[in-house]
C-alpha cells in the first residue's frame, strides 16, 4: 500500500517542478521583450548610405548595327564577249578610268575595217557627184549666156537648168552618204573600245578596293554582266536602328563611338549623317545612317558594330545611386537620413537620366545622405543605424561626403 503511494507521488512532483521551471523560463523571456528591457522606442534598423552627389549625367544608348560602303560600282561591259582578261582580283586598288578587263575584239576590228571602207566609197561618190555638178553648173552659165544672145532658146535653157538641180541634189546625198559612213565608222571604233572594260564611277575618291570579282577569264559574258563590284571604304557607312522612343533624341550631326568584334578594345569615331523620315512598318523602327573615318581601311562593310550614342547631357544634376530608389504605394522616392534622429525620411522623387548604376533626380532639393541598402527594413519616421556607406567605410549621420 505504502510502495503504490510513492509511485503516484514521484510522477506528481516531477510534473510541478517542470510547470514551474516553464513558468520561470516564460516569466523572463516577457521581460526581456518589455520596453524596459530594450529602451522606450523600436529597435534601430541597420542601412548602409550614400551621399547625394551633383554633377553631369549622360545618357548613352547603345545600337548594334552594320557597315556599309559608301559607294559601290558595279563594272559591267557595254558589249557582249568573251573574256580575254581579267586585269584587277578581289582587293586590289584601282583608279577612276582604269581598264579592268579585256573582250575578245576580233568582230569590232573587222567592223571597224568595213566601215572604214563604207566611208572611202561614200568619199569617192561624192567626189563624182562634185565634178559632175561642176560640168552642170559650167554648162548652164554658157546656156544661159547664149540666151542673153538670142543664139538659145528657152527650152535648151530650161533643160540645162533641170541637169544642174539634179547634180546639186546627187551632190547632196553623197555628203549625207558621207556623214552616215563616218558616224558609222565612229560608231564601230566606239564599240571596239567598249572591248576595253574600264571603272569609270562618278564622285568620290580617285581610288577605290575590288571587293567582288563575277567572271573568269574564258568566260563569255552579255552586254551588262557585272565583272566586278568596287567600293569606297574611307569614309565608311554605319548603319542601325531606332525605336520610337530614342527616335525624337537623334540629330545629323551628333558624334558616335563605335566598336567591333574584330578589333577589341579600339574606339572608331563617326557622326550620324542621316535619319530615315519613316518607320518600317515590320519592326517599328527607322533607318540611322553614320560617317565613319576610315583611312587605314580597318573597317570592312558587312562587319557588326555597336555605336554609342550621347542623347542628351545635364551638365548640373541630382544624382543618387540607382539602388537607393524604392517604390511605397506605387510611388518612388527615396529615404534620406534625418541627422538628429538618425531616421529614415520618406522622400517622393521622379527620376530622369540613368547612367552606370547613377540616376538623376528632378527634384533639386534632395541633398544629404541616402539609403542603399535595407530600404525594404525602414519606413517613414523609422529609427536608423548606419553601418557602412556605399563603399564599406563607416558613415556618420551627422557627416555627409556630399559636396
Amino acid at each position: 500500500m505504502k510502495s503504490g503511494f510513492s509511485k503516484i507521488l514521484v510522477p506528481l512532483f516531477l510534473l510541478i517542478g517542470a510547470a514551474a521551471l516553464g513558468w520561470l523560463i516564460f516569466e523572463q523571456l516577457r521581460e526581456q521583450d518589455s520596453p524596459a528591457a530594450v529602451g522606450s522606442g523600436p529597435r534601430a534598423a541597420p542601412v548602409e548610405v550614400a551621399p547625394v552627389e551633383r554633377g553631369p549625367i549622360e545618357l548613352r544608348r547603345t545600337f548594334s548595327g552594320e557597315l556599309e560602303a559608301l559607294a559601290e560600282f558595279v563594272v559591267a561591259p557595254k558589249v557582249g564577249g568573251r573574256v580575254e582578261r581579267m586585269l584587277a582580283n578581289i582587293a586590289d586598288t584601282v583608279e577612276r578610268g582604269q581598264v579592268v578587263a579585256e573582250l575578245d575584239n576580233a568582230e569590232f576590228v573587222q567592223a571597224v575595217v568595213q566601215a572604214k571602207a563604207d566611208l572611202l566609197v561614200a568619199q569617192a561618190k561624192l567626189a563624182e557627184a562634185q565634178s559632175a555638178l561642176e560640168i552642170a553648173e559650167r554648162e548652164f552659165e554658157r546656156t544661159a549666156s547664149l540666151v542673153k544672145r538670142g543664139i538659145s532658146s528657152d527650152s535648151e535653157f530650161d533643160a540645162v537648168r533641170q541637169e544642174k538641180l539634179a547634180k546639186q541634189a546627187q551632190t547632196k546625198v553623197a555628203e549625207a552618204q558621207v556623214k552616215k559612213a563616218d558616224s558609222s565608222l565612229e560608231t564601230a571604233n566606239i564599240r571596239l573600245g567598249y572591248t576595253q572594260v574600264t571603272a569609270g564611277w562618278a564622285g568620290g575618291d580617285e581610288d577605290r578596293v575590288v571587293a567582288e570579282r563575277f567572271v573568269d577569264e574564258g568566260q563569255t559574258v552579255a552586254a551588262n554582266d557585272p565583272l566586278l563590284s568596287i567600293v569606297e571604304l574611307h569614309p565608311i557607312v554605319g548603319v542601325f536602328f531606332v525605336s520610337e522612343r530614342d527616335y525624337a533624341r537623334m540629330a545629323p550631326g551628333q558624334p558616335v563611338s563605335l566598336s567591333t568584334d574584330a578589333y577589341p578594345g579600339e574606339r572608331f569615331s563617326g557622326r550620324i549623317d542621316r535619319i530615315a523620315p519613316i518607320f518600317r512598318k515590320t519592326t517599328r523602327q527607322a533607318r540611322v545612317e553614320m560617317i565613319i573615318e576610315n583611312p587605314g581601311h580597318l573597317l570592312k562593310p558587312g562587319m557588326f558594330i555597336r555605336a554609342e550614342v550621347v542623347l542628351d547631357r545635364v551638365a548640373d544634376a541630382t544624382i543618387v545611386p540607382e539602388q537607393s530608389l524604392a517604390i511605397r504605394d506605387d510611388k518612388t522616392g527615396v529615404f534620406l537620413i534625418d541627422e538628429k534622429g538618425p531616421v529614415a525620411v520618406w522622400k517622393q522623387v521622379e527620376s530622369g537620366i540613368r547612367e552606370g548604376g547613377r540616376v538623376q533626380l528632378l527634384d533639386d532639393g534632395i541633398s544629404g545622405l541616402v539609403i542603399v541598402l535595407g530600404q525594404q527594413l525602414v519606413d517613414d519616421g523609422s529609427p536608423v543605424a548606419v553601418h557602412g556607406g556605399k563603399d564599406g567605410e563607416e558613415q556618420s549621420p551627422g557627416k555627409t561626403d556630399a559636396p
